[in-house]
């Protein structure tokens, strides 16, 4: 397995936990609810279904975030070869490594940090189309392309 796939299967596998985490939740909330609506009876009741109500819905957007995070990770193809800055690419700056994919948490592997950024976030956008040498500047972060894979 190269290290771009290494890479893919860990945000896949990090991604999958945190659906199946969520999942859970919103299944509790959903049974918690059940229980609530058979024993109780007034405002406190209405109350706690409300608040229930609006902890699933959170959960239920959060779950979409990740659910169209790991979407797109999934298309990814982990083999290939990029000479420009594009989605699924694992790019080594002067600064850091990054891995074009989705905003998502840093990670070690191998000993080596790694930055996952969307091709949408500012530093993402302004990478795409890049190739080896060109640089770009955020903030007062100057990041120059020392490597594309």
């Amino acid at each position: 397995m190269t290290f771009k796939q290494k890479i893919k299967s860990h945000y896949q596998n990090l991604l999958s936990e945190k659906i199946s985490e969520l999942r859970f939740m919103i299944s509790d909330l959903a049974q918690d609810a059940q229980n609530d609506a058979k024993g109780s009876a007034g405002d406190k009741h209405e109350t706690a279904l409300s608040m229930m109500h609006l902890e699933q819905e959170k959960l239920n957007q959060k779950l979409a975030e990740i659910i169209g995070q790991k979407n797109s990770i999934d298309k990814i193809d982990a083999d290939a070869i990029h000479t420009k800055v594009a989605l699924g690419s694992l790019v080594q700056t002067n600064e850091m490594l990054f891995y074009i994919s989705a905003a998502l948490p840093k990670i070690q592997l191998e000993n080596k940090t790694i930055i996952a950024v969307s091709p949408q976030s500012p530093l993402g956008s302004q990478l795409m189309g890049k190739s080896l040498g060109d640089e770009v500047v955020i903030n007062t972060n100057r990041f120059q392309i020392k490597s594309i894979e």
